[in-house]
């Protein structure tokens, strides 16, 4: 029984403490004024009647009504109902209480004086939660107050506050007399009241009716309806008005969030809605209770509390919603709103519910929809039933909750399984298990679950519900019976709609015991029309207080002397329900291996017992692999606990490790919930299975399985421990109750929670017993047992503490392998989630001493176990209650045990180290190259597959990782060599290395190895070859050994100077690796460069400045001021002080001999070829070229990073040079490195400026401060230069090209160089691209402005054709017209796509001396540097700003594509896959970026213009860009030696920083390694794949070159500049004496060699076009992934020395010959290729090659001297033309390549048309469809075809001519032919196309038989007519024909046949 009301509060404004702008309330009466003891008066009550705050208002307003709720500090909740009225003030107290408010606040006159009302608040607090029952009680009071009933107000009030009623049970008719005494209130004054309190008992009938009703003796009568079971919340209809407000889904968003512990606050302008969605939230949680704040109604000044870090659910009204906005943003925007008027739920970003799982989500929305909107499920149907209303809001209410509860059921179905009962007196102590639930439920994955379990709500849950033996409710009911049915209907909505109307029924029958009764009189306050009048209102009265305390001590007696209320408990043991795993064994979640699997494991089992060993290694792969499924993880340990049950637990050494084995790989693979599953099962067997090792000695397999994180978990050594002490506690039991021999056979002994479901009903139920028996027995009984219980806790403490030390205790307590481990060591990882915080905290304490580990004692492992022990210990003795006592002897007890255990162990590991060691396979010796060197011998490794699939097996094929061998380290390379560790593959080789100059990441790991009971020190290599060496050391590497290997390679890696790597001291002694001389050599560059900084800085007012030898800033620094950089690398000019300069103990360049090596180096013969200059012996130069070759820089003084020979324009005389050069960064002023043969046009190359303005002319901040000429001097010197190279284009000297092209194109141009008119507008485009112009490119071009005049074409007009032309507006702009260049300036590339721009300076956009052409020379300048400065409008230039790669990007990029291209393990992210990872590299777009530039340059040279390549410091992106124009401007740099002196000249030459960049020595380590050279290399490649024939190289010799490049195995690649290879003495000494035949110094050397060898470099598709340039396609689409980056051979390694791969295929064809041939079965020629594994291009050759290899062993079988392949291969192909000549057909290279159209999908021509007045291009595509429309005609040409406007270029007769198919020889296509017919010279002969020059096959007429019409054959072209075929047969062969239509095919059988006829 419960008071209805505690208290009664009257609480009124309070007029004296009137301050500010807020007012206070004040309680001024509240009764009883003492305290109840039991329930302490709530404080803070007055903030909670006004949570807006005490305001006075003008309006008198209506009463209201709502309830608070209030929770004290012992988690109480207070329900305090709140009725407010609003009573007017006196004048005079309005004056007194608001004198100075008055008069600045308010306007006088404006509010009257009796028209302010002060609110005033009757409040009820209970802790019964009856809203309607106090609203209408205070109605009532407020009622009789007003109407002024006869009734006293002390009376209503003692009469309600002395009210008790019964908490639960439905007001049942057997409650206490009491009761009715109580609320059988006569209607009467109050004694007449205290009278009735002494009446006898009424009749039955009448006390069922009084205990359900009360009056408070004002005529009124209410009914109270208690629920029949207080457990289950009552809601009214809340939930119903929740679900309308907000909707399903933010309703479950909400439901979610709070079950989840999220922040909720809920915002509505209505007090009670707040107070009824709360209570809705919490009502839909059931059975789960909220445990958190819970405010459904905050006041204003409290909102404060907002800002908690802790979960709540609270109610703010709208008035704050500003407030409350302002405080959640400023907090980090954690908190979820629910707005109820608005209907909306806002979640924060930050914030991420966890959902539902997914099936349970779907089913929950769907009921729930069918329950709101049960229309929304007919509302398609044709005949819809007549009414289909939801229910009633109260059912409605029921049945949302009777989904949320189904929903629970599904949730914790199972849940009582999972239950330890650890104590069963004299309170219940329960745990539940949560890794046991989750595993076995197969929802170890889901978020919401796992987030739920750990909660508060779940520990309630626990606590409240999991004793055995209590009161049920629906929710238990549920779990117990109906989750088979729950499980069968969830598929079928309507089944489950049933079920919760049954639910529901239940819900609303316990909320409404008596839904007939609803019988109330309440009287209400009258309505007359003079109601709301002041005058008629009077002030709420003072009580009397001793009145109303008069009832209340009356009933209090009255209670004392009553009888206690004996009411009937109905206890009962709580039924468990149906057991777990049947329910996942018919969901199939476990089973998911097949029975097949679970056979190989159990034989496999069963042969190792058997002691066959044999059978068993062959099943052991196939075991292991299995063991990843958890059913096989279960079989194994279900099979190994049957042979310890049969006493085979003693091993010998090959049982003992094959079982061990399986053990760890079972217990590797556990999943973080699985494992504990499984390491309980498999805890007792480590302990059992044993071998022995010597006398009295055995090791256990716990020493063997120790390394798994598994033993480490706190949490796991928890449930093991409950799960034990309940097997025991219940043992105990049964032996007491000996005659309960049922129970004990029905539990069967299992141990571990996975233990069977009996054993788990057995110990709740007995546990369920023993608490009903408690009450009857004796004092002594119970504390016997209690003792009993306690005694066993502490004995399985002993035995944990035992096991706890088998496991984390390692083999060899020396090794310290334990702390190593993550876990003990680790607090973190103990304090996970199972952990409570408090604990986690006294570990933290207990552990901060720990930190080295790494050199710790071995006592250190005893004391980190013994800590950990402990730590276990107290949490598990404290939660079980063993005594104080007992927990000192454990303490005292467990450092003993783990000292006694390390004894055991040292005894063991001794005997074990004498055991003889396992069969290892023997190591495999790699082969060395010529003078390479084993630095260290092979250390035993297994090498870890990585993240590529391939050689895992994972994509099909044989798993050829982990493979088992050693790692060797040499003098050049890092290799693994080994077998793979599965027997399948055992026979094959596995070889892995690269150069160990390619060592780009080196890193330490730990790697577990699923064979080996160890987790080993590992490394991981990443080369820059793309390769990835992941290796574990075996047990038998010392830890100190793996050291000494790190520190070699790292030397190895990084040198101190050059001459430490490979290249260098090949065939040395590795000892003479670092010498004393060479670190002289650099001390004395180093003093010198600081000498010469001095005297610079010293001499700097007076000299001139210039660079000293480069010593470029890191790229990291580049962004710091460039004024600062200047400053600090200055040096004294050489022209003063050059002595200082010229190193002549190190550069020999005085001596003729170094000068004329010097003039033979690539540049200069490249420049002869070229014809750019010519150096003769006495160095004079001829006048009339242009340009000289200078020797200004052959002390390499001007510029230490340029060659000695440089090319300049002939008219400035060297010392300008030396002045300019001082303008550019690190001095490389402007060269030119290539002239177009064509229109003369130069590449020029040089670093970008100093200067900050554009062209840096107009001033040099670099210039020295003796006076402004100085300054203009270097500027006009500058200007001039640039002049000069424009002087030197025969288009700039042309008499008639003052303003146009013009003259020099009609010189310079024949009608087969009319493509380059037809690219122009292609240019525009392109420089927009480059530039980054924000501006769409105009598909059409307006044509230029010169009219009819121009007979030819000029470059400056472009032209549109067809109908799009406009009329004549377009104008060629010029830097003239433009006032300054911005950074970004759009306006070159519209001057190049002929688009008008306007002038930004307002000026008229025709300038006097416009040019109609493009400038004469472009600057391609890098967009950072060209912000500002002024042009010069005479000025024949013009910049195009680019945006540059930065270094630094390059290097990034090539990172993440080494990780993308070689994971070092399988991604575990979905998203992540290869093409992302290599699209997130953007090492594509970088590919894009400079191909785009290229080809930008290539255009702009073909046009005429000259090009100046101006960016950065000259070294790299220039470096890729001339290098690759001139690549695809001049076929001769696409043969070999080509390709070689294009490297040589513009990237060795010209001071490509390969060491630096490459990282070469201990100097540049930090810069990094940034593959310049290996980008440019790709980007060949990608112009390679899409120009085939036009390279003489193959792919594999790129691939060569990046391989070799960073490998250091040749000189070539190495040091930055000439000028340090000329010092070291490397440049000149390839030519001299070779000391070493079998060494190669030079790439190039070694690559001609092999060349002559093997064709493996050799293009077979090269067959050129004469002076072809090549436009390759830069889209990033175009591009392709270089294979270089992704293949790899892992049976011999890198391809790349070649020597090795010969040599290493010898040896292995040498040991698959047979002793003596085996004549019985004839031998399968065929070889199985594996992807990854084998080189497929040697498996499979391609059929030239194969050819070739059978031509050369045919030769060796017949004795002849063997022939180089090159000159079989041109003899081939001599003979081959000369037979295409006489057997008319096309030559060799169309008909030996299939892919002969491969170069004409990129070939196009441009066509000249002379008859249009302006002219205009048109572009002419090889298409057949264009060229099928051509018709043939006799005589005159005719407009109708294509052809029409080409003069004959051949000198031959053509009779006629036109377009026919041709059918192909013997299995050919048709093919479209230009054919001619020469009545002359009596032939018919065929071109490929009408421009083909070289006639491709000839039918000599005189061998014509006949011409007959023909018919279609297979592959002819299709939608021609039949009559248009015909056949021409020749005395050798027949041809077919077929022509456009039937008249043509008749006009050239005519023309034939006349031609016959004619003979």
């Amino acid at each position: 029984m419960a008071r209805l009301a505690d208290y009664f509060v009257v609480v009124g404004y309070d007029l004296d403490k009137r301050g500010g702008s807020e007012g206070q309330g004040h309680i001024l009466q509240r009764f009883p004024e003492k305290d109840w003891e039991d329930n302490p008066f709530p404080q803070g009550i007055e903030l909670f009647c006004q949570p807006n705050g005490w305001q006075l208002v003008p309006e008198r307003e209506r009463p209201s009504f709502f309830v608070s709720v209030l929770t004290d500090i012992n988690s109480e909740r207070h329900y305090c109902a709140c009725f407010t009225f609003w009573e007017g003030l006196d004048n005079p107290q309005l004056q007194k209480a608001e004198a100075s408010e008055v008069d600045e606040d308010e306007v006088p006159g404006l509010v009257q004086p009796t028209q302010v009302f002060a609110p005033k608040s009757l409040v009820l607090v209970s802790r019964l939660d009856h809203t309607e029952v106090f609203r209408n009680c205070l109605g009532l009071i407020y009622a009789v107050h007003v109407d002024s009933l006869s009734v006293p107000l002390e009376t209503v009030i003692g009469n309600l506050l002395t009210c008790v009623i019964p908490v639960a049970g439905g007001s049942q008719i057997n409650e206490s007399p009491v009761c009715s005494l109580n609320l059988s209130v006569p209607q009467a004054l109050a004694c007449d009241w205290l009278l009735g309190c002494f009446q006898d008992q009424p009749c039955q009938e009448e006390r069922e009716e009084s205990l359900r009703t009360i009056t408070l003796g004002a005529g009124d009568r209410q009914v109270i309806q208690t629920p029949i079971n207080d457990t289950l919340p009552v809601s009214g209809s809340s939930v119903a008005h929740l679900f309308r407000q907000l909707g399903i889904v933010n309703v479950l968003y909400l439901f979610c969030a709070a079950l989840t512990e999220h922040k909720i606050l809920f915002l509505s302008s209505s007090y009670q809605r707040l107070t009824d969605a709360c209570r809705a939230l919490l009502a839909i949680m059931f059975p789960l209770k909220y445990s958190f704040t819970y405010v459904p109604i905050l006041p204003g000044k409290l909102l404060e509390v907002l800002s908690t870090p802790t979960p709540f659910i609270i109610g703010v009204n709208s008035f704050f919603r500003s407030e409350t906005q302002e405080l959640v943003g400023s907090m980090t925007l954690d908190v979820i709103i629910a707005d109820l008027d608005g209907g909306t739920v806002t979640i924060p970003e930050c914030v991420h519910i966890s959902l539902l799982p997914d099936p349970l989500l779907q089913q929950t929305q769907t009921a729930l929809s069918m329950v709101l909107d049960p229309e929304l499920e007919i509302a398609d149907h044709a005949f819809p039933p007549s009414s289909t209303q939801p229910s009633t809001l109260k059912i409605q209410d029921k049945e949302i909750r009777a989904v949320f509860l189904w929903l629970f059921g599904q949730l914790f179905h199972g849940y009582r399984w999972c239950l330890h009962i650890i104590r069963i007196h004299p309170e219940p102590v329960i745990r539940f298990h949560k890794a046991a639930f989750l595993g076995q439920r197969a929802l170890t994955e889901d978020d919401f679950l796992m987030k739920v379990l750990d909660g508060m709500a779940f520990a309630g849950f626990i606590s409240e519900r999991g004793p055995p033996y209590r009161l049920t409710d629906l929710f238990d009911d549920l779990i117990a019976n109906q989750v088979e049915r729950i499980r069968q209907e969830e598929c079928s909505p309507h089944k489950v709609m049933n079920h919760i109307k049954e639910l529901a029924e239940q819900l609303f029958k316990n909320e409404n015991p008596y839904p007939a009764v609803a019988m109330h009189k309440v009287q209400r306050p009258a309505e007359s029309p003079g109601h709301n009048d002041p005058k008629n209102l009077a002030i709420f009265p003072l009580l009397d207080d001793v009145t109303v305390q008069l009832f209340i001590d009356h009933a209090a007696a009255k209670l004392q002397t009553a009888p206690p209320v004996v009411k009937a408990e109905l206890k009962g043991m709580v039924p468990s329900g149906p057991p777990l795993g049947d329910i996942v064994d018919r969901h199939g979640h476990v089973l998911a291996n097949s029975a097949r699997r679970l056979e190989v494991v159990r034989n496999c089992i069963t042969y190792i017992f058997d002691n066959k060993m044999l059978e068993a290694k062959k099943l052991m792969p196939a075991v292991l692999r299995a063991l990843k499924g958890r059913a096989a993880r279960v079989c194994l340990t279900q099979e190994l606990n049957q042979h310890v049950l049969q006493n085979r637990a003693v091993l010998d050494d090959q049982q003992f490790d094959y079982i061990v084995r399986m053990m760890n790989c079972t217990l590797q693979d556990c999943s973080h919930m699985d494992e504990h599953g499984i390491a309980a099962i498999l805890l007792p067997l480590v302990t059992a299975f044993c071998r022995k090792l010597g006398a009295g000695i055995t090791q256990f397999a716990y020493s063997c399985v120790q390394e798994h994180m598994v033993w480490t978990n706190m949490q796991f050594w928890e449930a093991m421990f409950y799960s034990d002490v309940q097997n025991h506690i219940r043992a105990l039991y049964l032996e007491a109750d000996g005659g309960e021999q049922s129970t004990a056979s029905r539990g069967q002994q299992e141990s571990g929670p996975a233990a069977g479901g009996q054993e788990l009903l057995g110990a709740l139920e007995l546990a369920s017993e023993q608490s009903r028996l408690w009450p009857t027995l004796s004092k002594e009984q119970q504390s016997e047992r209690v003792q009993k219980e306690e005694s066993t806790v502490f004995s399985q403490a002993i035995h944990y503490a035992n096991r706890m030390s088998y496991l984390l205790l390692p083999l060899d307590t020396s090794k310290n392998r334990l702390l190593n481990r993550s876990g003990i060591g680790d607090v973190e990882s103990v304090s996970n989630s199972y952990v409570t915080n408090s604990i986690a905290g006294s570990m933290a304490e207990s552990y901060d001493t720990e930190s080295g580990f790494e050199d710790a004692e071995s006592s250190d492992v005893a004391n980190s176990v013994v800590r950990f022990i402990n730590r276990f210990v107290d949490k598990v003795c404290n939660e079980s209650g063993v005594t104080n006592e007992h927990l000192k002897a454990l303490h005292t007890m467990i450092p003993d045990i783990v000292q006694m255990h390390i004894e055991t162990l040292d005894a063991v590991h001794r005997e074990s180290k004498r055991l003889p060691p396992i069969q290892k396979p023997k190591l495999l010796r790699p082969i060395l190259l010529a003078g390479e060197e084993l630095v260290m011998d092979g250390m035993r490794v297994h090498l870890i597959s990585d993240g590529r699939e391939e050689a895992t097996g994972a994509l099909g094929g044989p798993p050829l990782l982990p493979a088992e061998g050693a790692i060797f380290l040499t003098t050049y390379r890092l290799i693994f060599k080994g077998t793979p560790n599965d027997p399948l593959v055992g026979e094959q080789v596995v070889t892995r290395s690269f150069p160990i100059a390619s060592l780009t990441k080196e890193k330490r790991i730990s790697v577990s190895l699923s064979m080996d009971q160890f987790i080993q020190e590992g490394l991981q290599l990443r080369s820059c070859t793309f390769q990835l060496l992941k290796i574990a050391f075996d047990e038998e590497v010392a830890s100190d050994l793996a050291e000494v290997f790190r520190k070699h390679m790292h030397k190895l890696r990084y040198p101190q100077h050059v001459q430490g790597t490979f290249a260098f001291t090949v065939g040395q002694s590795g000892k003479t690796l670092v010498e004393h001389k060479t670190k002289d050599k650099n001390q004395s560059i180093k003093t010198l460069s600081k000498n010469l900084v001095k005297s610079a800085k010293r001499t700097i007012g007076r000299q001139y400045v210039t660079r000293k030898k480069y010593s470029p800033p890191t790229w990291e620094n580049r962004s710091s001021l460039q004024s600062e950089l200047d400053e600090d690398e200055l040096s004294v000019s050489e022209e003063l002080d050059q002595g200082s300069l010229t190193l002549s103990s190190t550069i020999r360049s005085s001596d003729r001999q170094t000068m004329s090596n010097v003039v033979e180096r690539a540049c200069c013969r490249d420049y002869q070829r070229l014809g750019l200059g010519t150096l003769s012996n006495s160095l004079t130069r001829s006048k009339n070229e242009p340009f000289r070759i200078s020797t200004v820089n052959r002390m390499y003084t001007v510029c230490r990073s340029y060659p000695g020979l440089l090319i300049v324009p002939q008219s400035i005389p060297d010392s300008t040079i030396q002045r300019i050069s001082r303008c550019y960064r690190q001095n490389r002023f402007p060269v030119v490195c290539w002239r177009n043969s064509r229109t003369k046009a130069v590449l020029l190359r040089s670093a970008g400026l100093h200067a900050k303005g554009v062209v840096g002319f107009f001033k040099s901040p670099n210039a020295p401060s003796a006076g402004p000429s100085q300054a203009d001097s270097t500027s006009l010197e500058q200007e001039k230069y640039m002049q000069a190279i424009i002087s030197s284009m025969p288009s700039y000297c042309e008499p008639s090209g003052r303003n146009t092209l013009g003259g020099f194109t009609s010189t310079h141009m024949s009608t087969s160089d009319s493509s380059d008119k037809l690219r122009q507008p292609k240019i525009g485009a392109l420089m927009k691209q480059v530039m980054g112009g924000k501006e769409d490119v105009p598909e059409t071009f307006s044509r230029g402005a010169l009219g009819q005049r121009a007979r030819v074409i000029s470059l400056s007009q472009p032209r549109v054709s067809g109908k799009a032309r406009n009329p004549p507006g377009g104008k060629w702009g010029s830097i003239r017209g433009s006032g300054r260049l911005s950074a970004y300036n759009p306006e070159v590339g519209n001057r190049l796509s002929s688009k008008e721009s306007p002038q930004p300076n307002g000026g008229p956009s025709e300038a006097l001396f416009l040019r109609q052409q493009r400038a004469y020379l472009y600057i391609i300048g890098d967009k950072t540097q060209l912000k500002g400065g002024k042009q010069d409008s005479f000025q024949q230039w013009e910049v195009v700003p680019i945006e540059v790669c930065d270094v630094r990007q390059v290097k990034n990029s090539f990172k993440k594509l080494m990780k993308a291209c070689v994971p070092s393990s399988a991604t575990s992210e979905p998203g992540m896959t290869f093409h992302r990872c290599l699209e997130e590299s953007e090492w594509m777009c970088l590919l894009h970026r400079v191909l785009q530039v290229s080809v930008l340059v290539v255009e702009l040279l073909d046009t005429g213009s000259s090009v100046m390549v101006s960016l950065e410091d000259g070294w790299d992106v220039t470096t890729q860009v001339v290098s690759l124009v001139q690549l695809l401007s001049d076929p001769y740099y696409r043969t070999f030696d080509g390709f070689r002196l294009l490297v040589e000249k513009e990237w060795l030459s010209f001071g490509h920083r390969f060491s630096h960049r490459g990282a070469q020595t201990l100097a540049s380590q930090s810069s990094g390694f940034t593959p310049v050279f290996l980008q440019f290399l790709d980007c060949v490649h990608q112009i390679h794949l899409q120009f085939p024939m036009e390279f003489e190289f193959s792919q594999y010799y790129l691939k060569f070159l990046a391989y070799h490049y960073v490998s250091n195995r040749f000189r070539t690649f190495l040091l930055d500049s000439d000028y340090e290879r000329i010092e070291l003495g490397v440049l000149y000494e390839e030519k001299g004496e070779r000391k070493n035949p079998q060494v190669c110094k030079s790439v190039w050397d070694y690559i001609d060699r092999l060349n002559k060898k093997t064709p493996i470099f050799f293009n077979y598709m090269f067959s050129p076009e004469d002076e072809e340039v090549l436009r390759p396609y830069s889209f990033i689409s175009n591009l392709k992934v270089w294979d270089f980056y992704i293949e790899e051979t892992l049976s011999e390694g890198p391809s790349y020395d070649w020597e090795l791969v010969q040599r290493g295929r010898q040896e292995r064809l040498a040991e698959e010959v047979p002793d003596k041939p085996d004549t019985t079965t004839p031998k399968s020629q065929r070889h199985i290729v594996w992807p990854c594994y084998d080189s497929r291009s040697r498996v499979v050759p391609d059929a030239i090659t194969k050819l070739l290899q059978d031509l050369q062993s045919l030769e060796a079988e017949l004795g002849l001297p063997p022939e180089k392949w090159k000159d079989t291969w041109d003899k081939i192909k001599a003979n081959q033309r000369v037979e295409a000549k006489l057997e008319n057909r096309p030559s060799f290279n169309s008909s030996l390549l299939m892919s002969s159209n491969l170069s004409h999908q990129r070939r196009s021509q441009g066509v000249y048309l002379p008859e249009s007045g302006v002219g205009s291009s048109i572009n002419l595509a090889m298409d057949r469809e264009i060229s099928t429309t051509s018709t043939p005609v006799a005589g005159r040409p005719s407009t109708s075809t294509l052809y029409s406007q080409f003069q004959s270029t051949e000198s031959e007769n053509r009779s006629f001519e036109g377009i026919l198919f041709k059918k192909g020889a013997l299995l050919k296509p048709w093919k479209p032919r230009w054919f001619v017919l020469d009545k002359t010279k009596h032939q018919l002969r065929y071109y490929e196309t009408r421009q083909d020059k070289e006639c491709k096959g000839v039918i000599e007429l005189a061998e014509v038989e006949s011409v007959i019409p023909g018919t279609p054959t297979m592959g002819a072209p299709k939608n021609i007519e039949e009559k248009a075929f015909f056949d021409l047969k020749t005395t050798k062969r027949v041809y077919n024909f077929c022509a456009q239509d039937s008249p043509n095919a008749q006009l050239w059988m005519d023309s034939i046949q006349s031609c016959l006829s004619d003979a």
